[in-house]
């Protein structure tokens, strides 16, 4: 029960992500005279905000208990919903988009942290699998289903998750339990055996923690981050048993798996512990006697400074690339973003972590991870765009033609983390960017107006399926798992938010290519928009090149038992 009520709000923000681009085309149609850079908006806004508030919601979760964090980013999920279905006007369905963001930013840290808590230490592993699955479902199924709500009317893409947001919130408080409360069995278990410690005690290896206690031997739940999207459980073990993520990647899009345990209310991991209440942990393992709040301003210099980069890019062509309005829109951006890195090199909780990027091979991985995800937004818009405005297809048959691309990425994502584990990251990285571009290639110079779907569009999707599947879960795994165990969370959550940002520059920059408008018939728009596309794969495969396997003290193996190597991608990715 609590698996199902956990993944109701999960499904929700995953499926978000493919029914509205199909549904784009119709809300330009709604909103007379909407033009296709505002209605990018509704995409980007999204994204920025997501991307911006994934490490402070996580830090909530972490300070208040992911209980009321999930709760809470349902309730503002259902209510933003509700409000984009009714808005009057593109400007007013952007603002619902903004805070239905916040609401996924909050709840997707803490969905995971709740799966896990609830589940009995032989069955953790399981429930993280259920866990990822959930993204891979959504994946597949989510283009059907945008295109079967969208022939009913467009703002069905939003009204249908009230009802499931109303029923996660009428069950939720009665079905799922805090980490804390989850942990209760457990303690009073080993206080019969005499190993529980007194209030302000330490905690031994293996123990459960009382409040206010200090975990011994480290391993914190890092700063809520998700675990980030796209990946694939790997090699390394299984979380809450001691064990931890490695090489392979990290599962769905969202919730903190630290060394060996349960994320908890603000609590540290041990090894094998379940965290108790309290404060906030540091990055020794122990919880700190005074949390520090989230960087809330850093939040919103990037929100701010993204948003402004993306601005320059859609009203190029509308403005001039020469034009007062876009180089001065640069120039902010450029300041906010500089501000928003001096901010976070001297607060102690930052939205970016730089210490991380000094690691070596987490920053070009990084760096991987946000220009495919410039590639794939595109590439996933244009497709869109193309089947409604240029063969003028409906949004069922729109979203039909889309699914086989998604339905590729699961077995493949399985698959390509045994192999990464024998040849390392980069060769698989790279042969997933040439198989992305191979079918991007495809549509360029083989898909013309003219073409039937089977000989047009379907190679090209295949192809980039193939790609995603490859290419994806193994970027996500060589950064998470360049890291040690005690930043795994924290750096998977700067992995999501790099994949945010990339997706926000793709969408601008396909509409840079496509031109405001976009009008149908105009297919050597596309192909220009497709070139630029082709560039942001090369990049990526360029960065692969710098992508080193990690070293056995960041990825030492544990346990798993065979055939138990899973791995999904994120609703997001494909």
């Amino acid at each position: 029960m609590v698996f199902a009520v956990v993944a109701a709000g999960v499904a929700m923000a995953n499926l978000d992500v493919f029914i509205v681009n199909v549904a784009l085309p119709d809300v330009g149609r709604h909103f007379t005279g909407a033009s296709l850079s505002s209605l990018s908006w509704i995409l980007n806004a999204y994204a920025v905000v997501f991307a911006a508030l994934l490490v402070p919601a996580g830090r909530f979760a972490d300070r208040t208990g992911p209980k009321r964090a999930y709760l809470g980013g349902i309730a503002v999920f259902t209510v933003a919903s509700a409000l984009c279905a009714v808005a009057p006007n593109v400007w007013s369905l952007v603002g619902a988009r903004a805070v239905q963001a916040a609401g996924a930013a909050f709840l997707t840290p803490s969905s995971l942290a709740l799966l896990v808590a609830a589940a009995p230490p032989a069955r953790r592993l399981a429930a993280v699998r259920a866990w990822t699955a959930m993204s891979g479902l959504a994946a597949a199924l989510g283009p059907v289903a945008g295109g079967l709500l969208t022939q009913l009317d467009w703002r069905w893409v939003f009204l249908v998750n009230v009802p499931a947001g109303i029923a996660v919130l009428l069950a939720g408080p009665r079905v799922i339990r805090s980490p804390a409360q989850a942990a209760a069995p457990a303690q009073a278990a080993a206080a019969a055996q005499g190993g529980a410690p007194a209030q302000g005690g330490a905690l031994a290896q293996g123990g459960a923690p009382g409040q206010g206690g200090k975990l011994a031997q480290g391993g914190g739940s890092g700063q809520g981050g998700a675990l980030a999207q796209g990946g694939a459980l790997a090699q390394d073990g299984a979380p809450g048993q001691g064990g931890k993520l490695a090489q392979g990647g990290a599962s769905g899009q969202g919730g903190a798996l630290a060394q060996g345990g349960v994320p908890g209310q603000g609590g540290a991991l041990g090894q094998g512990g379940v965290p108790g209440e309290g404060g906030a942990p540091d990055q020794s393992g122990a919880l700190g006697a005074r949390a520090v709040r989230p960087d809330l301003a850093g939040a919103g210099l990037l929100t701010a400074g993204i948003a402004a980069l993306a601005l320059a890019l859609v009203k190029s062509n509308d403005w001039g690339w020469g034009s007062g309005g876009v180089i001065g829109t640069l120039a902010a951006a450029a300041v906010l973003l500089v501000l928003f890195v001096h901010r976070s090199a001297r607060h102690p909780e930052p939205v970016l972590p730089l210490r991380l990027l000094r690691v070596p091979g987490f920053a070009p991985a990084s760096v991987a991870n946000l220009l495919f995800a410039v590639a794939f937004a595109a590439m996933l818009l244009s497709a869109v765009l193309w089947c409604r405005q240029v063969w003028h297809w409906s949004a069922l048959r729109t979203g039909l033609a889309i699914a086989p691309g998604p339905l590729m990425v699961p077995g493949l994502a399985v698959g390509a983390g045994p192999l990464a584990r024998r040849t390392g990251a980069a060769p698989i990285a790279i042969a997933g960017c040439a198989a992305f571009a191979a079918g991007i290639a495809w549509w360029t110079w083989m898909m013309t107006p003219d073409d039937g779907y089977a000989a047009g569009m379907l190679p090209g999707m295949l192809l980039t399926g193939v790609g995603v599947g490859l290419a994806l879960p193994t970027l996500v795994g060589a950064a998470v798992s360049a890291l040690p165990p005690r930043d795994f969370s924290t750096g998977s959550g700067m992995v999501t938010m790099a994949r945010q940002i990339g997706t926000v520059l793709g969408v601008a920059m396909l509409i840079a290519a496509l031109g405001s408008d976009a009008a149908p018939g105009g297919a050597g728009a596309f192909d220009d928009g497709w070139r630029l596309v082709l560039l942001a794969t090369l990049a990526t495969a360029a960065a692969c090149l710098l992508v080193r396997r990690p070293r056995p003290s960041a990825a030492a193996p544990a346990a798993v038992p065979p055939g138990d190597s899973a791995g999904s991608v994120q609703a997001e990715e494909m």
